[in-house]
């Protein structure tokens, strides 16, 4: 190993932004070079990429200069697109350069789970990134300006989200807040428009509190939309969507929030995977590279009962701070910390001033859950950048 070790951040995501911020905590000057990769030159929070696609909010709010977060003193940061992972090399091969590193933090990010469904990657649309969501709120706009061109075409203002987990339901919560605006916009009759939500599983928000699964369901139909649960998409169409019972649901827009993967390049890089995935051990490595640590969506990290936690912010943060923790010991030659998982809560966006969440055992719902969804962003934010950066992106 050379005289000063070399760490390399791949991916400024949640998991790969702490632990960039950990280390810039913790380590003196000249003590590691430190260098975070990504391919864009912001951070985006990817639990408020539901807005800006819905057109509730503006996309610039949920992303986040990273020469605003960290120090380049102490942080070297790379802007490029990885292209190869060589564990045995102990190399990162990017689209323009060639990395070495002594530690190496994969913190990629996933893909689109489309579980073999045909259509779904050619003709539906993701809340993946700042572009995506343009895309697809440009995309809502553009489909009521051909409506009032085509009236009658009402798949034009037919949407149809699949998914109802965190993301799914969260997206048609502003959508629904935002028909009544483009509606008047455009002049067109708000009773033409519909939003279909399908979920393959038995229920909305699989894994949340039953109670504030049917509160959040009465709440989004008096919002206009039609649930279709247990039912699953058979293929995804340029004219809509079909469903496993043979329905035929029209439709100019399909957004797919129905599953996540982990990174493809993980996969040919050799490690061993689960849909993308790396199963790491309680300091969050492999178990072919002690050098190698992996956080966020390229993660699975199993609980008490052997099955794996869902991929959150919340964890790949918390995942953040202890690989930071553990890349000083390393250095340092110090304890590591095992990483333990604090369930602080969960809360799901309905809408404008609509939620709802559980901390501990305590169950929360509407106007109160909806602050506690604000106070969630905003101690996010204050972890990240203080603070200045809660006065400036706060929504306060």
């Amino acid at each position: 190993m050379s005289r000063i070790p070399r760490i390399v951040i791949l991916g400024a995501g949640y998991g790969g932004i702490v632990t960039a911020i950990g280390l810039q905590k913790e380590l003196n000057y000249n003590e590691a070079d430190v260098t975070l990769v990504n391919k864009h030159d912001y951070h985006y929070i990817t639990t408020h990429l539901h807005m800006p696609a819905a057109g509730t909010d503006n996309p610039e709010n949920a992303r986040v200069d990273i020469s605003k977060l960290i120090d380049e003193f102490k942080i070297d940061f790379v802007k490029s697109t990885v292209v190869q992972i060589r564990p045995h090399d102990k190399k990162i091969i990017l689209e323009d350069s060639t990395l070495s590193y002594d530690y190496l933090v994969v913190g990629l990010g996933g893909e689109p789970e489309t579980f073999g469904i045909p259509g779904l990657r050619e003709y539906a649309m993701n809340i993946r990134s700042i572009n995506s969501v343009r895309l697809i709120r440009e995309h809502i706009e553009y489909q009521f300006a051909k409506f009032k061109r085509e009236p009658g075409r009402t798949d034009y203002i037919t949407f149809v989200v699949g998914g109802a987990g965190f993301t799914g339901i969260e997206f048609i919560g502003e959508l629904a807040d935002r028909v009544p605006e483009l509606c008047r916009e455009f002049d067109v009759d708000p009773a033409l428009v519909k939003i279909y939500n399908i979920e393959a599983s038995p229920t909305a928000l699989p894994g949340f509190d039953p109670e504030l699964v049917e509160y959040a369901m009465q709440v989004l139909s008096k919002k206009g939309v039609v649930f279709k649960i247990a039912s699953a998409i058979k293929e995804c169409t340029p004219d809509g969507v079909v469903l496993m019972d043979g329905e035929v649901i029209k439709s100019g827009t399909v957004v797919w929030t129905g599953g996540v993967r982990g990174n493809r390049m993980l996969e040919e890089a050799g490690f061993e995977t689960m849909r993308g995935r790396i199963v790491v051990d309680q300091m969050l490595r492999t178990k072919e590279f002690d050098n190698v640590y992996v956080v966020g969506d390229c993660s699975i990290v199993l609980n008490e009962d052997g099955k794996p936690y869902p991929p959150t912010a919340q964890i790949a943060t918390q995942q953040g701070e202890i690989v930071a923790y553990n890349l000083v010991a390393a250095i340092r030659n110090t304890p590591m910390k095992e990483f333990k998982f604090i369930n602080r809560g969960v809360v799901a966006s309905l809408g404008k001033n609509e939620a709802i969440g559980v901390v501990g055992d305590r169950k929360f719902k509407g106007t109160v859950a909806a602050m506690l969804k604000k106070a969630v962003d905003i101690r996010y934010l204050y972890k990240i950048g203080g603070i200045p950066l809660v006065i400036k992106k706060g929504r306060l």
